[in-house]
C-alpha cells in the first residue's frame, strides 16, 4: 500500500503542476483563486502522500552509493537552493536562464538519487526530476515568447549565495533531526 501512496503522491504533483497546461480550457473557465485553491490543495495533499507512501515504504535496496557522494549531494543542493532562490530575477550570474528554478529542482532531485540507492527513493526523486525536465518543454510550446529579465548586480548574487548557504545548514539540521544526516553522522 505505501508504494501506491507514493506513486499517488508523484502523480498528484505532475497533475497539480501541469494543470494549467494540460486544460488550458477548464483552467481558463475557473474563477482564479478556485484554481489556485485547487492547484494549492493538490500539492498539499501530494507532498503529504509522498511523505507517507516515503516513509511508509519498505527498503528495497538497488545499489549502495559511496559515502563519498555526500559531500557532491550536499554541493550539488547547495547550486539547487541557490538556483531556486530570487538570484536568477534579481542577481547577474542567472539572469539569462529561462527556467532556473526548475533547473535547480533537477539538480535537488539528482543530488538525493545520488546519495539513496533504495527503490523508495528512486520512486520519489526519479519521479519528480522526470517532472522538472518534461516541465520545461511544456511551458515553453505553450509560451514561446520569453524576454530575459534585466541582469541584477554581482553584490545580489553574493547576498542570495550567503542566504542559500544559511539555508542549506537549517536544511541539514532539519534531516539530521529527522534521522537522515547530510554533514555526517
Amino acid at each position: 500500500m505505501s508504494w501506491i501512496i507514493l506513486i499517488l503522491g508523484v502523480a498528484l504533483w505532475w497533475g497539480a503542476h501541469l494543470f494549467k497546461r494540460v486544460a488550458p480550457e477548464k483552467r481558463a473557465m475557473m474563477e482564479d483563486s478556485k484554481a489556485k485553491g485547487m492547484v494549492t490543495a493538490g500539492l498539499v495533499a501530494a507532498i503529504v502522500l509522498m511523505v507517507v507512501g516515503y516513509r511508509a515504504a519498505p527498503f528495497v535496496e538497488i545499489w549502495s552509493p559511496p559515502s563519498f557522494l555526500r559531500h557532491l549531494n550536499n554541493l550539488i543542493v547547495l547550486v539547487a537552493i541557490y538556483m531556486m532562490s530570487p538570484a536568477p530575477k534579481k542577481g547577474k550570474l542567472l539572469s539569462g536562464m529561462r527556467h532556473p528554478m526548475l533547473m535547480g529542482f533537477s539538480l535537488w532531485a539528482i543530488a538525493h538519487l545520488l546519495v539513496n540507492g533504495d527503490l523508495a527513493a528512486i520512486i520519489l526523486f526519479g519521479g519528480l526530476l522526470a517532472w522538472s525536465l518534461v516541465t520545461p518543454g511544456i511551458i515553453n510550446r505553450a509560451e514561446p515568447e520569453w524576454t530575459a529579465p534585466e541582469p541584477g548586480s554581482i553584490a545580489k548574487d553574493g547576498m542570495f549565495l550567503a542566504a542559500s548557504v544559511v539555508l542549506l545548514l537549517v536544511i541539514g539540521f532539519i534531516h539530521g533531526w529527522l534521522g537522515y544526516p547530510v554533514f555526517g553522522g
